[in-house]
């Protein structure tokens, strides 16, 4: 059986302003690359409903899984619910465990659970709730889609929640190779190889250091074995003059 697969989906005008730097995306990929899920897709979407649920559709159909990230807070344009409500085509509402964890959280703050922090309580009918150890207002799973709080700690928190729950292969490894020789050079040989390991993949990456250009090779699979014997003809590729 095939690794399962994975898409990722960042919404929130502030990303695509430059205003803040994702790094949740980063944190992702290396999370499913250990749990064995592969993640194929990844996209930005502004803070608009109809992009939103055109992006859930269309990511939702074509992978296992979709993980996304921002718009779930208390403010007008956290509009992620509405959203992923909208294109599993079912109803939304104030839920009342969800009501009853934010219920709970500000009573121990001393803080109001005014009107505004209340939407954060608003889950998709046949959700499933994700929690959040850090401030308390859950994500939810709806589908295959789980979705998920833009802020760093607070995502990293229930990527760390939902991936116990989720079946997936076997772990993807790596290993890598730096050859002082440019792409350029190295492509046929690399393409050859490369073509003789087609449950493997290989990435190419090149570099300058010090002045000398060169490329690091990186060989991914999930047979350890087949990509030890990668790595020896790289080697040998490595060190041709």
């Amino acid at each position: 059986m095939p690794n399962p697969t994975a898409a990722m989906l960042v919404i929130g005008d502030e990303i695509l302003s430059g205003r803040t730097r994702d790094s949740n995306m980063h944190h992702l990929a290396k999370e499913l690359t250990a749990h064995g899920i592969r993640l194929l897709e990844a996209r930005v979407v502004a803070d608009d409903h109809a992009q939103i649920v055109s992006a859930v559709r269309a990511l939702s159909s074509a992978h296992d899984h979709v993980f996304t990230s921002g718009g779930i807070g208390p403010t007008h344009d956290d509009i992620t619910a509405d959203a992923v409500a909208a294109a599993f085509g079912v109803k939304i509402g104030v839920r009342e465990d969800a009501h009853a964890i934010l219920r709970a959280h500000y009573q121990r703050t001393g803080l109001e659970l005014n009107e505004a922090r209340l939407r954060m309580a608003r889950i998709p009918e046949g959700a499933t709730l994700i929690d959040n150890p850090i401030s308390a207002a859950p994500g939810f799973t709806l589908g295959n889609v789980h979705v998920m709080a833009g802020v760093p700690a607070i995502f990293e928190a229930m990527v760390a929640g939902v991936l116990p729950t989720l079946t997936g292969g076997d772990p993807l490894l790596s290993q890598m190779i730096d050859v002082d020789r440019g792409e350029g050079e190295i492509a046929r040989d690399l393409s050859d190889l490369a073509a003789r390991y087609p449950d493997l993949s290989f990435g190419s990456y090149p570099y300058q250091r010090n002045g000398v250009y060169g490329t690091q090779l990186v060989v991914r699979g999930t047979d350890g074995a087949r990509i030890n014997a990668a790595m020896v003809e790289l080697a040998r590729l490595a060190g041709r003059s």
